[in-house]
Formats: structure tokens, C-alpha cells, sequence
């Protein structure tokens, strides 16, 4: 959307349908891409600032990526954010690259921008947020906020009921009945959350489940005791054609679920050892 104002004689459906695009991208990061509604109004406020500034169709051109791509410079803007708040201090290193930005602006653009311009990118990003974002997008937000309010609440009473989730609370409906000639190590990923940042198994699913379908034969977590967070978890995937729609050519893809990063590759099974043979113990009489 070029324009960053809501002009104040239309009503909120007109408002609404003015900022369609908006609105459309908003709901992929909060909805299908389960992000932080908060994070993501500020990232939305971000896009539309350098549409401002003469960054030519960034909401469009973001709406045109696959929703993978979508999700890593939803990432790659968050680190420009934290350039501007003053969080990121190493911003130079080349661990924080935007290269997905790069590649498809119109103009140069580099977190040092964001560092060097900090003061006026904060005024202008709250600016637009203020102006646009609470305007256009207040209504989704809080459908996110409540959805997430409410899987909370259900993670929160299995855990209290059982000591640990169970898909059963959380399937609302069963799996496909389907026939796979292809076996399951090759259907499989392994799923690597972040310490610190607990990864329910429901939010699992019900992030794939969105992007995907029903696409979840099985779904194992790393076993731990009651109210310890699990690091990994396994997926096997009713198709093979899931796991490579997910890693879409790459080894190793980072997803961000709720907030919270997630990794994810092919899972590899651990190869066992052959038992080694005893030496021959022979007769001493030969």
C-alpha cells in the first residue's frame, strides 16, 4: 500500500478494504505464520516506512514470496528493528545480514542504515504504526492474541491433567487414512527448539497443520520430566513431498512459531554399530 495515512472520513470496513494488501500480509505473519502479533505490527510498521521513504511496493513484493521466504525477512526486519532500538550492538557483524531484504528493494538497504538512522526510523516506524498499523490491523491482532490466549490455556490444563500434552487434546479432527510405500526414515525431520523458549507439541502440529494440511502421521517430543521443556521432536509426515515443500532445496530451515525459533532438517537415523565378532577361540590340539 503507497499510502501511509488513513484518511479520517472512512469507516473501519472502508478502512479495511483500503488496506487490503496490508491486511493480507499481516494475517500471514500472525495467522498461518503463527509470529508475535505485537513483533509483527512493528515489522508491518517497518515495510510500510520504507514504502514511505520511496522503497517501491515492499508489501506487494513481500506478498508475491512463498510463505518461507515471507517468515525469514520477517525475521531479517526484526533484527532491523532491534538495529534501531539500539539492542543489536555488533550490528556490523556479518551475522546479522539482511540478504533477503537486499535482494528484493528497490534500493540499497543494510542494518547499518537502520543503526545510522535510528533515531528517525523510531520516529517514523511509531509514526506509521500510530497512523496505519492500530487503524488497519488492531482487529486481526487481537483475533491472534486471543487464539493464542486460548492455546495457552489449553497447554496449560493438559500439562495440569496429564503432566504432558497429548495430541488427542489437540487434533480436532482424525488423521487421513492413506496408503505410504515410502518408508517412514524418509517421511521423517527433526525439529530443534531454542533453550529458554518452550515449544509446546500442539503448537507444533497446529503450525503445520496450517501451512500444510493434515499432513502429520506422528509426532514425538523429546521425553522429559513434567514441566521441563523438550529440545527436538520428531515428525513423520503422512508424504514425502511434505518434507521437501518444506526444506525447498535448503539442508536446514528455520521456521518461527508463536515467536519462538524453530529448526528444522531431514531427520538422519543414528547408524548402529555392528556387533564386533569375538576373536575365534581355536582348539589347542589343531
Amino acid at each position: 500500500m503507497a499510502s501511509n495515512s488513513v484518511p479520517s472520513f472512512l469507516t473501519k470496513q472502508e478502512v479495511y478494504l483500503f488496506h487490503a494488501m496490508d491486511r493480507k500480509l499481516y494475517t500471514i505473519l500472525v495467522i498461518l505464520l503463527c509470529r508475535d502479533p505485537v513483533e509483527s505490527m512493528k515489522v508491518m510498521a517497518l515495510w510500510l516506512w520504507l514504502e514511505k521513504l520511496g522503497f517501491r511496493n515492499v508489501v506487494k513484493r513481500m506478498l508475491a514470496l512463498p510463505l518461507i521466504l515471507i517468515n525469514d525477512s520477517a525475521d531479517e526486519t526484526v533484527t532491523c528493528l532491534n538495529a534501531i532500538n539500539g539492542t543489536l550492538f555488533s550490528y556490523l557483524s556479518e551475522s546479522y545480514d539482511i540478504p533477503l531484504l537486499q535482494a528484493f528493494m528497490t534500493r540499497e538497504i543494510s542494518v547499518h542504515f537502520f543503526y545510522e538512522h535510528r533515531l528517525v526510523a523510531a520516529m517514523g516506524i511509531a509514526e506509521v504504526g500510530r497512523d496505519v498499523c492500530v487503524k488497519a490491523l488492531s482487529d486481526i491482532m487481537a483475533h491472534a492474541i486471543e487464539r493464542n490466549n486460548l492455546a495457552y490455556q489449553k497447554a496449560t490444563a493438559a500439562n495440569q491433567s496429564q503432566g504432558m500434552l497429548s495430541p488427542s487434546n489437540i487434533r480436532q479432527q482424525p488423521p487421513p487414512v492413506r496408503r505410504n510405500e515410502v518408508p517412514p526414515q524418509d517421511r521423517t525431520m527433526f525439529v530443534t527448539f531454542s533453550k529458554g523458549y518452550p515449544v509446546h507439541e500442539f503448537e507444533v502440529i497446529q503450525f503445520f497443520t496450517r501451512l500444510y494440511g493434515h499432513c502429520i502421521e506422528s509426532l514425538q517430543m523429546q521425553e522429559v520430566q513434567p514441566f521441563e521443556q523438550a529440545l527436538y521432536a520428531r515428525i513423520v509426515f503422512y508424504s514425502a513431498n511434505t518434507v521437501e515443500a518444506i526444506l525447498n532445496g535448503m539442508s536446514k530451515v528455520k521456521f518461527t512459531i508463536n515467536g519462538k525459533h524453530v529448526w528444522v532438517r531431514k531427520y538422519v537415523a543414528r547408524r548402529t554399530r555392528a556387533p564386533s565378532v569375538p576373536p575365534m577361540m581355536w582348539p589347542q590340539n589343531l
